[in-house]
């Protein structure tokens, strides 16, 4: 093989804004890190479904390829899926359901096993078993979107396309009028002991908004949920908003894995509070940003709003986008392309 690969890319998700009712964080990334891909002389093959054609009716033009069949291809790249219950572990026939998973078996046991075409898995939400074993199968590859991934694993972190990082301009977003002082956007899942402890108290003491999927809402009367926003409606409400806070499931606690929220938000000029429960909590946010609990949230809220629109503010976004710098999308390619490279080198020496 040589530098320039033919990338089988098997997601579940869009590569445009996509439809309003459905989780797809990789909509913020994915196409940057693609357009990259094919920057560098790599040719991508899009193994699963056309969701932006399909369900959203956007017609992306012949940029991107999509196959439904088994091409040839020299390297496999999955954003893992997961079993759902009740979603795509039905019957193909079935309601509801989406065959992301039967079809990502398909690509696993064609490419992987009997092919064994080297194989990377973005386990982009860390549902792969640290037990899995395609952790340990030659030619393969797993990467986490985390700091300190699971053992044998590669940090890739979700990318921010160098061109948006590089014309952020810190004075012109302190100055935009921001009437909501705090927002949230994100769903529900697995958040419920960091909502509790780090946003409801300041949601208590001011104005604020909380988009997403939140089926179970009863135990914070006090909170205003909006329901699911379309993805352009995510930087209107971000670019309204004083701060936000960064809630993350436990698994990703642990590993120092920060969302596409952080980039969201800091991009629009909505200052980010983390938690200091967040493993590398300081490779995020400066340390005035980091809260100890939900009386801390109120504190710097309180603290922002005395400085909105000066020059503190600039600054404090200034240093914001400075710890964006990890997400760079050049360097997320570079980490990605060394271990294709690698894959690759391996398997020249074995097929």
């Amino acid at each position: 093989m040589g530098d320039e690969m033919i990338i089988g890319y098997s997601f579940w998700g869009f590569l445009g804004p996509g439809i309003t009712d459905t989780p797809d964080g990789g909509r913020s990334h994915r196409r940057p890190l693609v357009d990259a891909l094919a920057g560098r002389g790599h040719r991508l093959i899009f193994l699963q479904s056309d969701r932006d054609r399909l369900e959203a009716g956007d017609d992306l033009g012949d940029r991107y390829t999509f196959e439904g069949g088994l091409p040839k291809i020299d390297m496999l790249f999955l954003e893992w899926r997961w079993s759902i219950p009740g979603r795509n572990t039905t019957p193909c026939d079935a309601p509801g359901h989406t065959c992301d998973l039967h079809r990502q078996r398909e690509l696993l046991e064609h490419y992987t096993v009997l092919r064994r075409t080297p194989t990377v898995i973005w386990d982009k939400d860390r549902q792969l078993p640290a037990n899995s074993p395609w952790r340990r199968r030659p030619g393969v590859v797993v990467c986490e979107a985390a700091l300190a991934p699971t053992t044998g694993a590669r940090s890739l972190l979700f990318p921010l396309d160098d061109a948006l990082l590089d014309s952020a301009d810190p004075r012109a977003l302190a100055a935009l009028s921001r009437p909501v002082p705090l927002v949230y956007v994100g769903n529900q899942y697995d958040r419920d002991e960091e909502f509790d402890a780090y946003l409801a108290p300041a949601a208590a003491r001011f104005p604020h908004q909380v988009a997403g999927k939140w089926p179970d809402t009863g135990r914070w009367p006090h909170v205003t949920f909006r329901g699911r926003i379309s993805f352009p409606e995510v930087r209107e409400l971000y670019g309204g908003a004083l701060a936000t806070v960064l809630l993350l499931p436990q698994r990703y606690r642990v590993a120092g894995q920060m969302t596409q929220r952080i980039f969201e938000a800091v991009l629009a000029g909505c200052l980010p509070l983390a938690p200091a429960d967040i493993r590398r909590v300081d490779r995020f946010v400066p340390p005035s940003l980091i809260a100890r609990d939900g009386v801390d949230v109120i504190g710097k809220l309180a603290y922002l709003q005395a400085i909105a629109g000066g020059q503190e503010h600039t600054s404090l976004i200034a240093e914001c986008l400075r710890h964006l710098e990890l997400f760079r999308l050049s360097t997320q390619v570079h980490a990605l392309e060394a271990v294709l490279a690698e894959l690759a080198g391996s398997a020249g020496g074995t097929r």
